[in-house]
Parts: structure tokens; sequence; C-alpha cells
């Protein structure tokens, strides 16, 4: 079998591992954060959840097909592994890219809520005062 084409199957199997489980981590540990950011509606922060895995599996799944195609072709073994390192290095640095962008995304909607909710005073306005002066 060519050498090339281990190093495609290679990078597919640990690239798609890598999604998986990356997606899946974020996931079960990020629905906490998405139900603080929601305020406690459970509800709205699974289907919120849910939608930002797809949307993480579409966008990195689709990456590493697009980065499927080796530039230099690979003729030994060590070729091979520099191959492999450049691909997965990349993937995971677009992995990690994606996950601060959901962090920073996520923390503004979470930081507006808080301000939102620290403008409204804590009882209601009994009256009015005049101005000094006036």
């Amino acid at each position: 079998m060519n050498l090339t084409v281990i190093a495609y199957v290679i990078y597919l199997l640990v690239s798609i591992g890598l999604t998986v489980w990356v997606a899946r981590t974020l996931s079960r540990n990020g629905r906490i954060f998405i139900a603080d950011v929601l305020r406690g509606d459970e509800k709205l922060a699974d289907a919120v959840n849910h939608l930002l895995v797809v949307g993480f599996y579409l966008v990195n799944l689709g990456f590493v097909a697009l980065y499927l195609k080796a530039a230099d072709a690979v003729d030994d073994t060590r070729s091979l592994f520099e191959a492999l390192s450049v691909k997965l290095g990349v993937v995971l640095l677009v992995l990690g890219v994606m996950h601060l962008g959901n962090v920073w995304v996520l923390n503004k909607i979470r930081r507006r809520g808080l301000m939102d909710h620290r403008q409204t005073p804590p009882v209601a306005p009994q009256g009015w005062t005049t101005p000094a002066g006036a």
C-alpha cells in the first residue's frame, strides 16, 4: 500500500477521533456554562448546546476533509510522520480556535445578560424628587 494512502487513513482516523472527543467534552462540560448564560433555562441550554455541537462538527469535519490532500508525496516513514504532524497540528489549532471562539461568544452573551440584570433597580421607584436648583 502506498505511504500517502496510509498517511490519509491515519490522518482521517486521528482527526475525526479528536473532533468527536473534543465535541463531546465541550458539550458535556459546556452545558453548565450555557445554562448559566441563559439564566437556568435548561431546555434552551440543551437546544443551544446541541446546535453548537452540530456546528462544531460541520466546521471541523469540513476543514479536515478540505485539508486532506498532501502537498508533497509521502515516500518514506520520515515524510509520513512529518506530513501527519503538520496536518494534525493544524487540526488541533483549528479545534482550539473553534473552542475559544465559542467561549468568547458565550461570555459576551453572559456579560450582556449580567449587565441587563444589574440595570434593573432592586425595588420599584416610589416617587420622584425635584432636581436641585430647579
